[in-house]
């Protein structure tokens, strides 16, 4: 039998402030990304948080996360990010987030792709778009910037954001054909997700797992209420992230399961809806 080395560096992730929710670490996917192939390769790390602006010395684009190893490695990019875990975590006989096969191990960094790049403009438009959502979003993000950001300067972001939606193409057609082709890829997802196990391997979460855990999850709060609502008619998708969170989350409170919806029957795209979707569709708007 193989011996774990169990020595490691220092590890600090540098991210955003926190949510004061117990399973996401961060409103940010990407730092909830990084959070979860930490925990679920084992390796220690502290966390030093503040504003992109306040680790500009770091990463001269200021954004986060920002991963620091040992004395003076600085890795920005969560995709860069989680490749380095991945290799400290093998280094020292550790869990990997990688398939053996080199096919499985290409679909999975397929996936990680898919769920930073497209499933991220879903969640970005759920929190900067969707009025509904703005004044809680608002209020959360920028809960003790002074009067004039959030008079002035926040309304300025939230037009970037929003012309950069636009031109990734997710508002191009307006925010009633997003909301549609939002529930088509979450039916999508939902007639992909596995009943068991992880998205590309059966015993353990990968790359893809991470990623789309660090998207999906992000909509399951009370900033994203309709999308959230719309994400738990889909059980078997459920079942899936609820299984990611249990397997990337030491320590946490295992997660109770609601009833009414089962993972078999989310495989069946032809079964009626358990209940009216909170998010109009072209007949309903």
């Amino acid at each position: 039998m193989k011996l774990m080395n169990t020595s490691q560096p220092k590890i600090v992730l540098c991210e955003m402030t926190e949510t004061g929710i117990e399973s996401l670490q961060s409103y940010s996917p990407f730092c909830l990304k990084v959070h979860r192939a930490l925990g679920a390769t084992g390796l220690d790390y502290s966390s030093k948080r503040g504003t992109p602006r306040d680790f500009a010395d770091l990463n001269p684009l200021q954004q986060l996360p920002v991963l620091i190893v040992g004395e003076d490695e600085v890795i920005a990019d969560s995709t860069t990010i989680v490749a380095r875990i991945e290799q400290l975590s093998t280094a020292r006989g550790g869990p990997s987030l990688l398939p053996r096969d080199p096919r499985a191990r290409a679909e999975a960094w397929l996936w990680e792709d898919h769920a930073d790049r497209a499933l991220n403009g879903y969640l970005v438009a759920s929190r900067w778009a969707d009025d509904r959502n703005w004044p809680l979003v608002r209020d959360t993000y920028f809960k003790g910037a002074p009067w004039f950001v959030k008079k002035v300067i926040v309304p300025k972001i939230r037009r970037r954001v929003i012309a950069a939606l636009v031109a990734r193409d997710f508002l191009r057609a307006g925010e009633t054909a997003l909301w549609d082709d939002f529930r088509r890829v979450l039916d999508l997802l939902e007639a992909r997700a596995p009943l068991e196990g992880f998205w590309v391997e059966n015993d353990s979460p990968t790359v893809a797992d991470i990623a789309i855990f660090g998207q999906l999850h992000g909509l399951r709060t009370p900033l994203t209420a309709a999308q959230g609502r719309e994400l738990s008619l889909r059980p078997a998708l459920v079942d899936y992230l609820d299984r990611v969170d249990e397997a990337t989350f030491p320590g946490r409170t295992k997660v109770a399961r609601a009833g009414g919806l089962t993972a078999t029957r989310g495989h069946d795209m032809t079964a009626a809806p358990a209940c009216p979707s909170p998010i109009p569709t072209h007949a309903q708007a």
